[in-house]
């Protein structure tokens, strides 16, 4: 795929719920092969992307400490096989919401925290460590005092796990205060959020603020309300590792326009 060659253009890749750990045949008989076919398939793009993200639930959640842990190690180790080495981590309910993110910050560091690349300001959100789904007031006067150091037309980029607009909440697929977030965001006009946790492609207007969710790299969730209870969709046989994916995104600093484009894990 041929990208852009202006110094002020580039793309990323994101990838999400991987849920290292995951057991269940009838939903993904594949659940210790596709992460390594992922890291295969973003290895085998024709051009490598300035940087990788990973928008949480890296492992499948777990009670035992030491299961946790040895899951996040493997998961650390299969992806450190990505060619590009500018990878970007973070925790989803399922690594943080037990142990409040402490076994996650011994592999991958902080929870939130922000980075610049090419005239984008990118901001990573924290909205799983805490087991009631909120930011919580601390990291919310973070992100103030962040926004405020912004030029008002600055080129922001949200990471963050769960939704921070109420999605479906009787699924989970909300942020308890994410509304507060977002007042603080609404006064910049050039902001996308990226998020995962609902393992499909959606996308949303919060006034002038787009937010997008990805695909998972273990099994697919029905739509929102579609039926009565959140269960992953089944495995088809007939069309393997359907619903499951990852994407890139190619950044237009001059418009702040983002071209996404999803790919499957395997190509049919």
């Amino acid at each position: 795929m041929a990208k852009r060659s202006d110094a002020k253009e580039f793309y990323f890749v994101q990838l999400s719920d991987t849920h290292w750990g995951f057991k269940g045949p009838k939903v993904n008989p594949d659940a210790e092969g596709t992460l390594k076919k992922a890291v295969a398939a973003v290895n085998g793009l024709a051009q490598q992307p300035d940087f990788i993200v990973f928008t949480g639930d890296l492992t499948h959640t777990t009670d035992d400490p030491q299961e946790r842990r040895k899951r996040l190690a493997e998961f650390r180790e299969i992806v450190s096989e990505l060619k590009v080495k500018k990878v970007h981590f973070m925790p989803g309910e399922h690594d943080a919401s037990l142990d409040h993110g402490e076994a996650y910050q011994e592999f991958f560091g902080k929870t939130h925290y922000t980075f610049d690349h090419k005239g984008v300001h990118f901001i990573v959100l924290d909205n799983v460590s805490d087991p009631t789904a909120s930011i919580g007031e601390a990291q919310l006067q973070w992100l103030a005092t962040d926004l405020n150091a912004q030029p008002k037309d600055a080129r922001i980029v949200v990471f963050t796990h769960r939704p921070l607009f109420d999605l479906y909440p009787q699924w989970d697929w909300a942020t308890r205060d994410g509304d507060k977030a977002i007042a603080l965001l609404m006064p910049h006009p050039n902001v996308t959020v990226f998020y995962g946790h609902i393992h499909q492609e959606n996308h949303h207007m919060t006034g002038h603020i787009a937010h997008h969710s990805a695909k998972s790299l273990i099994f697919p969730l029905p739509a929102p309300g579609s039926q009565p209870k959140r269960t992953p969709l089944p495995w088809d046989a007939a069309q393997p590792y359907k619903g499951l994916g990852y994407r890139d995104i190619e950044a237009d600093v001059q418009t702040a326009q983002y071209r996404i484009t999803e790919l499957p894990v395997v190509k049919g």
